[in-house]
């Protein structure tokens, strides 16, 4: 639904902005292998120096893998915030990556590649993976401007990040993880005290 407020400033003509952010809380034995695609797109972005188009390619890369574990996730949750000025959404966009940037073992060791082939691999798996997707775009997005606390809604807004992409409407796209590293673990006590807003799917 749109306010008053809204109409306005679409009649105004004025560009409409959007700034949002996902959690996904995964859980279960087999989640470790999905930080091994999300280090891996990690690791392509930078090499891209922040080219919006490797961003968007690679989020969707990231979004399908979610989708494809589904059967994993366990809660989620979303923000975001409608703005009219550039400036004002870009502020909310850095806020939300700072604040996705201190949570607990979310930082990413980009400059250290995959183990080579003959490099055993010994490291104490996870059992609880969080990923924070923020993205800045145009326009509207129905399926994301919503509460996306259960699986058919999660899944939706999901989808819609790949079509934002396929329009060109992502103006900017950051993805966090915890634990971002192999061999760290993120416990259920850490996972409640660390990321509170997460509800149960």
């Amino acid at each position: 639904m749109t306010s008053w407020r809204d109409r306005l400033n679409r009649m105004a003509g004025r560009t409409r902005f959007v700034v949002c952010r996902l959690f996904i809380h995964l859980a279960g034995e087999d989640v470790a292998p999905l930080l091994g695609v999300l280090n891996q797109e990690g690791r392509r972005v930078v090499a891209s120096d922040g080219d919006i188009e490797v961003l968007g390619n690679s989020l969707v890369n990231v979004v399908q893998a979610l989708l494809q574990y589904d059967s994993y996730w366990r809660s989620a949750a979303n923000e975001g915030d409608v703005l009219w000025d550039e400036g004002q959404a870009s502020d909310a966009f850095n806020a939300m990556f700072t604040d996705s940037a201190r949570r607990y073992l979310s930082g990413p060791d980009l400059q250290t590649g995959p183990p080579g082939a003959d490099q055993p691999l010994t490291l104490k798996a996870t059992r609880n993976l969080v990923v924070m997707i923020t993205v800045a775009y145009e326009g509207e997005s129905a399926e994301l401007e919503t509460d996306l606390t259960s699986a058919e809604a999660l899944s939706k807004g999901l989808q819609a990040l790949i079509n934002l992409h396929y329009g060109n409407r992502l103006r900017a796209i950051q993805v966090h993880f915890s634990p971002a590293q192999l061999g760290d673990e993120l416990t259920p006590d850490q996972l409640l005290v660390n990321f509170p807003e997460l509800v149960p799917i």
